[in-house]
């Protein structure tokens, strides 16, 4: 199972909003053995939204999950379950339970404000429009307000695609829940390590040899390579470094890793272990 990540609105293109959610969840999954394989931004725009759910839906279909922050309002700007029905090619319907959710809420705010609850008037059968989904679609719970998102879940594999507002006070309890309920079975206990060492005045390119030798002998061992020009406090440098899950070939990829650098005569500082 591979995680993908859509994060849609014009806000965060345009700047007047940093994405928080990236980094959250990648800290999520990171938190539950799993690791985030792709992610894409979009802005408001629905043939643009449409042709990224589109290959969203694909992945559900081979078994990865996706998760979609933003777009799932009422207001003009709002386009995603416009644009996840039609990418999935099934007309949009009122949730009889993400209906029931909404009125429950209404119910909850007239009792705060003190005043009686109307859910004929207009502006309230507005807000039941946030409870239109693509027809099949299930109700991903919302605990902050009880305004439901939804997910779709085509084909057998089990994959799926989790719609949740873009408030990350919303989308974040959301988006554990699918986790936790649906991803169950996927985590794992065991987290990935890294080792890196710090080395001066070699280029990737003649490194390059040695970390694909790595690779090809470890299995499960991915090498990395960050290379910085103005590091606060090396410099110009590259971190090179091996992650994996097993302990015991992580070990040997590493020594193997600083056996060929000496080869190499290259220079190394400090050494990071994650």
């Amino acid at each position: 199972m591979n995680f993908g990540l859509i994060i849609i609105g014009d806000e965060i293109l345009s700047g007047k909003r940093a994405d928080k959610h990236l980094p959250k969840v990648i800290e999520l999954l990171a938190a539950r053995g799993l690791s985030l394989a792709w992610a894409r931004y979009a802005g408001d725009e629905r043939e643009r939204i449409t042709a990224d759910l589109h290959e969203a839906l694909d992945a559900a279909r081979r078994g990865d999950v996706v998760f979609s922050c933003g777009g799932i309002g009422a207001t003009p700007d709002d386009h995603t379950r416009q644009c996840a029905a039609r990418a999935l090619g099934v007309p949009l319907a009122l949730h009889a339970e993400a209906a029931e959710l909404i009125r429950e809420r209404m119910r909850d705010v007239a009792r705060e404000q003190g005043t009686p609850c109307e859910p004929e008037r207009p502006d309230n059968l507005h807000r039941l429009n946030m409870g239109v989904f693509p027809e099949g679609a299930r109700i991903v719970p919302n605990p902050y307000n009880k305004i439901a998102g939804f997910s779709l879940h085509p084909g057998e594999a089990g994959g799926a695609v989790f719609f949740v507002p873009g408030f990350p006070v919303m989308a974040w309890p959301m988006i554990e829940w699918a986790l936790d309920t649906h991803c169950k079975h996927a985590q794992r206990a065991v987290v990935t390590s890294e080792r890196s060492v710090i080395v001066f005045g070699a280029m990737e390119a003649a490194l390059t040899p040695l970390m694909e030798a790595i690779e090809a002998r470890f299995d499960g061992i991915k090498v990395f390579s960050l290379p910085s020009v103005d590091h606060a406090e090396w410099g110009r440098h590259i971190e090179l470094g091996v992650k994996g899950a097993d302990a015991g070939r992580l070990a040997a990829a590493y020594g193997e890793l600083l056996a060929g650098l000496r080869r190499h005569d290259a220079r190394l500082g400090p050494e990071l272990v994650r």
